[in-house]
């Protein structure tokens, strides 16, 4: 082989192998867009919020480049699952049967979750207000509550984000008290709700507290307590594939790492005005 032709072989073994590097320094996130102040679109289509501004603070710690796309809610776990995308960063909580189908990272995120109603309803008076329920530590006082507000939804329409949390919570505790009207979106349902086709939603507290600030859903109450644990899973993590060992080590540390300098802490209070980190 001439020397020039050993050259060229070199580079374009070099070329082959610097863009395999590249591509595995890639992880494609994908998150949903439409749920803000987690994760939303901008007017000039950029995606921003809290977990944009996260996930771009532990790419960095893992020393990888990110590619943050928006999908549909329910194609998120294909997605994962189809090799399409690599991690779900959109408040997704751990659950028992997600956890079926997909792994996931350590908890970045202690999700609260609330009942939201339009301030003329009866509804606005709902017992419960100002206490937290975690269903984990306390199921016993969230079956009373159930119990003593169920007289007061019987009957009532409640719109809930379909594949969620609240989908689940609804029909562990709810089913045969009010109608559940599942939605794609959580703008679909609050649309519902101040144009009375519902009366009332269940959504994270974060989400419903951002959703009141629209001029739309002037006069929305958020009522009743608020819940955590049992159906609402352990806290909020990044989504992976059950094969990517390696991909969820470098989340785990990374979370780890903003949870222990503040970062979360930092990002949450910004986003959220109030502190969501995890406990340890």
């Amino acid at each position: 082989m001439t020397f020039k032709k050993l050259m060229m072989s070199t580079i374009i073994v070099a070329s082959t192998c610097a863009s395999i590097a590249h591509a595995e320094d890639v992880v494609r996130i994908t998150t949903e867009g439409g749920y803000a102040p987690w994760n939303f679109v901008k007017p000039d289509g950029q995606l921003d919020g809290f977990e944009i501004d996260l996930a771009k603070d532990l790419c960095d710690r893992m020393k990888v480049r990110c590619e943050i796309t928006a999908h549909d809610w329910d194609s998120l776990i294909p997605s994962l699952n189809a090799g399409q995308t690599d991690a779900i960063v959109a408040g997704m909580s751990i659950t028992a049967k997600r956890q079926e189908v997909i792994g996931f990272s350590r908890t970045y995120a202690a999700p609260i979750n609330s009942l939201l109603v339009p301030g003329d309803s009866g509804l606005a008076s709902l017992p419960g207000a100002g206490q937290s329920i975690n269903l984990d530590t306390d199921e016993a006082a969230a079956q009373a509550l159930v119990k003593q507000i169920s007289p007061l939804l019987k009957g009532k329409v409640l719109g809930v984000q379909g594949s969620t949390t609240a989908s689940a919570f609804a029909e562990k505790y709810l089913a045969n008290v009010v109608e559940v009207r599942e939605y794609k979106t959580v703008d679909a349902h609050n649309m519902d709700l101040m144009s009375g086709r519902i009366d009332a939603v269940l959504a994270n507290a974060v989400v419903l507290k951002q959703s009141m600030k629209e001029p739309s859903m002037q006069g929305a109450k958020m009522v009743g307590p608020t819940f955590s644990g049992g159906v609402f899973g352990p806290g909020i993590g990044v989504g992976l594939r059950k094969s990517d060992s390696a991909l969820k080590a470098k989340f785990d540390a990374a979370i780890t790492a903003a949870v222990k300098d503040g970062t979360i802490k930092k990002l949450s209070e910004k986003w959220f005005s109030v502190d969501v980190t995890p406990s340890e």
